[in-house]
């Protein structure tokens, strides 16, 4: 049933696979972005495990299949300072697409992006938008969690860090913690009691946080 979601025009995020709805938006990139037709195959999901094949009927989707559970794989989180510009986006849109289960902002004493309230609920709508995008390009059946920022003091001393010359990722990892662009502070590494290494290279902090999901999720086994 996998190949039917890979082969599939389209894949939605919608709020009831039993009678699937697609909003205006979701309709207008379908019609006139994608310019499917009628009888175009679409799967849909309500990003908690269930899918099911449809059609396109009109200005709507005509079910075609029964709903499907599909169940949870390996859940990997990965805590992240949020780096600057659209590479925040980008940091997101991937750990998405590799299949992370929860995507937690990070605000440490050398962070480039800080949010206050305001722009905290402005910034966690934009990421649910492009985690909904995400899980839409690449098909998948679950939507991670997004939230934060919270404190490094909070989870310094409790999830493993990546830091150069730390101990190799284990198979019963399942979190990991990426710094900041300016790097820690000492009193931030004087909290830290567990770290693992990445490799050699200097990765920028969007691309720690994939390898770092990417290993996490290949050291779990077949998901």
């Amino acid at each position: 049933m996998e190949a039917l979601r890979r082969s599939a025009s389209a894949h939605l995020v919608v709020d009831d696979v039993s009678a699937p709805i697609a909003d205006d938006d979701a309709m207008h990139h379908l019609m006139r972005v994608l310019r499917l037709r009628d009888g175009a195959a679409i799967t849909v999901t309500d990003g908690r495990g269930a899918w099911r094949p449809c059609v396109l009927a009109g200005a709507g989707l005509d079910p075609v299949g029964e709903v499907e559970q599909c169940a949870r794989g390996r859940e990997v989180a990965v805590y992240a300072a949020l780096p600057k510009g659209d590479r925040g986006d980008w940091m997101v849109q991937k750990l998405v697409e590799v299949g992370v289960a929860e995507i937690v902002l990070v605000d440490a004493e050398r962070s480039v992006v800080r949010w206050d309230a305001a722009r905290r609920e402005r910034g966690l709508a934009r990421c649910e938008r492009i985690v909904r995008s995400a899980v839409e390009q690449s098909r998948r059946v679950y939507v991670p969690v997004v939230r934060g920022p919270v404190s490094a003091d909070e989870v310094l001393s409790s999830i493993p860090v990546a830091e150069p010359g730390g101990r190799a990722l284990r198979g019963d990892d399942t979190a990991v913690v990426i710094g900041p662009e300016g790097g820690w502070s000492q009193s931030e590494l004087d909290l830290m009691t567990d770290r693992v290494d990445l490799g050699d290279g200097v990765l920028r902090v969007e691309t720690a946080a994939v390898v770092a999901a990417t290993l996490m999720l290949a050291a779990g086994g077949p998901r």
